[in-house]
């Protein structure tokens, strides 16, 4: 979550800014907005009220997570009756506008497919120089922007951020940095404001909140709809039991995100520990506090109060036990020993565990893992379900017959996220290479292994077995089949390929739709170029000024026929400008994306 002050240094373009909020839509050339109801309410009725333009889109999973949250928070303001919402849709059309508007109390601009491209490019240019949702850009009542960054405020602060002005988020900062200065066991998990003062147990007993000090306390964020969570409880359990055995002065209190109360009582009751009450505000409160970005999470409280791990979950999955008492000290024996254990790892001890010492083919034939030893192994995490593990798929099944046609000894090995056999199938049937089968036990340890917090992951095991490279699908992306065998020393010979071809480019262009500006040759990672519309990497020409980039064929196809060009009617189409991709360094990529960036999962759920 963005602080207070790194929200200003991003939006220094428009902080303190002042518009007629009446201006910024006049291109409408109507005098009202809508809700969902199909009421209409005038323009001039907003005059004095704070208001917050919200950029959102449909298709977007965060936009709709979000927008749940945004629906709480202005339900809870409503009755001041001086704050309101202006949703301006991404959607591509009036179905998907009309489904998502219903969802929202507040107000909407008129969704008129025939220029609303023109309108969102208006307001753009007030707001943001460069497109993202979900976006909400906070105004006051006198129409000055207080800040663009107002999705990471309403995510950090909720309600309490009312009334979203300057001075409201320096007094939450100034608080919430006492509260840390200041923190004790009870400071967590009192409510001073309820005045509760206990915690309760599974069979429904109060427990004082002083009982806990002097403990070493665990804070277990956990959701029972989070597959996640469901496979590490009992892990957790095991090891709370075994402390509890030992005598251990340790305990666990559960902050539940649930929104069912049904849902609480039965994962809670399979839960020997303690546990904030259902629907308890401190949920809510400590998951802005502790910067909650992921579940499960477990955050370590020594036994002076103070926060001494903000997350051990994955620490636990893979020592249990030994990981404990989770100081710096014990993490850092731990990293010794997994320093010790990579030395003299071995593709048999990643890939066989017990009578699991096999991968499967095509068909469903078992290959031993004794046969993979020697070759180098991608081990590709992936899912049916994940929109990103779709768009990079088929460059890796490129690189892989490109590396398999030169007889190199690689073989992929893929390692399903997937939520059922149905799914598993469906990915498996796209893919050439190999595959755990699904629900395999190997990988859950594999995941801890090479610490997996997201899809599509690409991990490069060498011939020897030890682990090259965590990052083999940056590398894929960038370079294709040319990263192979992905050692340092190899990318260091592709860079310089690269370096020597970039040499025969001129350093500057002129962009062929406006002359005066130039583009300039730069590396970028990954980007969209503005010509063709495809995707590239490493080198572009770019315009940074007016964030414009070109896949160098592109722009050098333009550059060279830029006397053609000009004397070229304006509406006359430009045949056989697509862009190939060999000197966008041959990464285009056909795959559309929607507006704004790609999906990621919002807490990792």
């Amino acid at each position: 979550m963005a602080d207070v002050e790194m929200m200003s240094s991003d939006s220094e373009s428009i902080d303190g800014d002042s518009y007629d909020f009446r201006s910024l839509l006049s291109s409408l050339e109507i005098d009202f907005l809508i809700r969902n109801n199909g009421d209409q309410v005038k323009i001039d009725s907003l005059e004095g009220k704070k208001l917050g333009f919200y950029f959102s889109d449909k298709e977007d999973e965060i936009c709709q997570i979000f927008t749940q949250k945004l629906v709480d928070v202005y339900k809870e303001l409503s009755s001041k009756g001086d704050f309101e919402i202006i949703f301006a849709s991404w959607d591509y059309s009036d179905d998907t506008f009309e489904e998502f508007f219903s969802e929202m109390p507040w107000l909407a601009i008129p969704f008129l497919l025939f220029y609303l491209e023109e309108t969102l490019d208006e307001l753009d240019d007030f707001f943001f120089q460069e497109r993202d949702v979900p976006r909400l850009v906070i105004l006051d009542e006198h129409g000055k922007v207080v800040t663009d960054d107002g999705v990471s405020l309403i995510q950090k602060y909720g309600v309490d951020g009312y009334p979203f002005s300057a001075e409201r988020f320096k007094e939450l900062k100034e608080e919430e940095e006492k509260a840390r200065r200041e923190q004790t066991i009870r400071s967590i998990l009192a409510s001073p404001s309820s005045s509760r003062d206990f915690v309760i147990s599974s069979d429904g007993n109060k427990v004082p909140v002083s009982k806990l000090e002097g403990k070493t306390v665990g804070l277990y964020f956990s959701l029972s709809s989070c597959k996640s969570c469901v496979d590490f409880t009992p892990k957790l359990v095991e090891v709370y039991k075994k402390l509890e055995e030992k005598g251990e002065s340790f305990e666990i209190v559960l902050i539940s995100l649930d929104d069912e109360e049904k849902s609480f009582k039965e994962s809670f009751g399979g839960m020997p520990w303690l546990a904030l009450p259902f629907k308890d505000k401190s949920c809510e409160n400590l998951a802005r506090y502790f910067e909650l970005s992921t579940t499960p999470t477990v955050v370590i409280i020594g036994p002076d109060g103070k926060t001494l791990q903000s997350n051990v979950a994955e620490d636990i999955e893979e020592h249990g036990i030994q990981a404990y008492p989770f100081t710096p000290q014990k993490f850092a024996e731990l990293a010794e020993m997994e320093k010790a254990k990579e030395m003299v790892q071995t593709l048999e001890s990643i890939l066989v565990s017990g009578d699991l010492d096999f991968v499967i083919g095509k068909d469903g034939v078992r290959i031993p893992v004794s046969d993979l030893v020697g070759k180098n192994i991608l081990l590709y995490f992936s899912a049916h379900h994940c929109l990103e593990c779709h768009h990079f798929l088929p460059k890796l099944i490129e690189s892989y017959h490109e590396i398999k046609a030169k007889d190199e000894p690689l073989e992929v090995v893929f390692i399903s996220s997937d939520n059922d056999q149905a799914s598993f199938d469906k990915s498996f049937s796209e893919m050439p290479w190999l595959a755990l089968p699904f629900g395999d036990a190997r990988k859950s340890s594999l995941s801890r292994r090479f610490k997996v917090i997201g899809i599509p992951m690409l991990v490069a095991i060498g011939s020897s077995g030890r682990t090259v490279t965590k990052e083999a699908k940056d590398l894929i992306t960038m370079y294709r089949a040319k990263a192979y065998p992905f050692t340092e020393e190899r990318l260091k010979e592709v860079e310089a390929e690269y370096e020597e071809m970039a040499k025969e480019w001129p350093e500057k262009v002129k962009y062929r739709w406006d002359k005066k500006r130039e583009l300039t040759l730069m590396h970028m990672m990954h980007y969209r170029c503005d010509e063709c519309n495809e995707y590239g990497q490493v080198w572009a020409y770019r315009c940074k000024e007016y964030d414009i980039k070109l896949h160098p064929k592109c722009a050098l196809e333009a550059e060279a026929k830029g006397t053609e060009s000009e004397s070229m009617d304006e509406e006359t189409p430009n045949e056989g400008w697509v862009c190939g991709g060999d000197m966008s360094i041959g990464f285009c990529s056909s795959s559309p994306l929607s507006r704004g960036r790609q999906i990621s999962v919002l807490f990792g759920i």
